[in-house]
């Protein structure tokens, strides 16, 4: 793989990022075609959140680099990569690579043009729904995104599983009241415990419960981030 010729855009991947993600890549086959792409270019428009049809013109053309990053994502290299980055800044905090607690939530957002996308009235726009496992550092070790019309309830049964050999460690999985009815389902689908989360009773108005701070964080993070509206 060729080095990168310059150093000049402020989302271009440092050296200590690239040294993690290059030995998760896979191999190209011999004698097969080699990549056209230099894939720390692609890294630069996730980590940049640009649309792809707006990159800089001194990087690989959008359609390349759009193909490779899909190829990338269902091939699992994305996942892989992800994980990497969740155990080091687990690590980094003093803590083990597997959470022991997490939560399940998710959330209404607006989206772009094509995916699972339902009109939602009271917004007045094209929205759609994350399930999330998010851990008590506000890191996703699970995530699925569906129609908004799909109900929490049922949306259990999608993410939980994708815990799957990824998690040992992993015990309660908190969740607030709208997931009471999915108790039964997450021991059916995950073989997991739902624990409720339940607003004091002697307190009125809105109220953040334990460790739902970490929740909101991870939330208004992904707002500001361009690829998950591209997905």
């Amino acid at each position: 793989m060729s080095p990168m010729r310059r150093k000049n855009h402020p989302a271009d991947p440092t050296d200590e990022l690239w040294d993690l993600v290059r030995p998760l890549l896979p191999k190209a086959e011999p004698g097969g075609r080699q990549p056209s792409v230099d894939l720390r270019e692609v890294l630069y428009a996730v980590r940049g959140g640009v649309h792809l049809r707006t990159l800089p013109n001194d990087l690989p053309p959008w359609g390349a680099v759009q193909y490779c990053y899909r190829r990338r994502r269902l091939d699992g290299t994305r996942d892989r990569i992800m994980e990497a980055l969740r155990a080091r800044l687990r690590h980094a905090d003093g803590r083990k690579k597997s959470p022991s607690a997490a939560i399940v939530d998710s959330r209404t957002v607006r989206t772009a043009e094509g995916g699972v996308q339902v009109y939602d009235a009271g917004k007045r726009a094209l929205v759609r729904k994350r399930a999330m496992v998010i851990d008590t550092l506000g890191l996703i070790p699970a995530v699925v995104v569906r129609s908004a019309s799909v109900e929490d309830r049922d949306a259990v049964k999608l993410v939980l599983p994708r815990l799957k050999g990824r998690t040992p460690r992993l015990r309660p999985i908190r969740a607030d009241s709208d997931y009471e009815a999915a108790v039964g389902r997450a021991r059916e689908f995950a073989g997991r415990l739902l624990e409720m989360v339940r607003k004091p009773e002697d307190r009125k108005g809105f109220v953040v419960p334990p460790r739902r701070w970490a929740v909101e964080r991870t939330f208004g993070r992904l707002t500001s981030g361009r690829r998950p509206a591209d997905e």
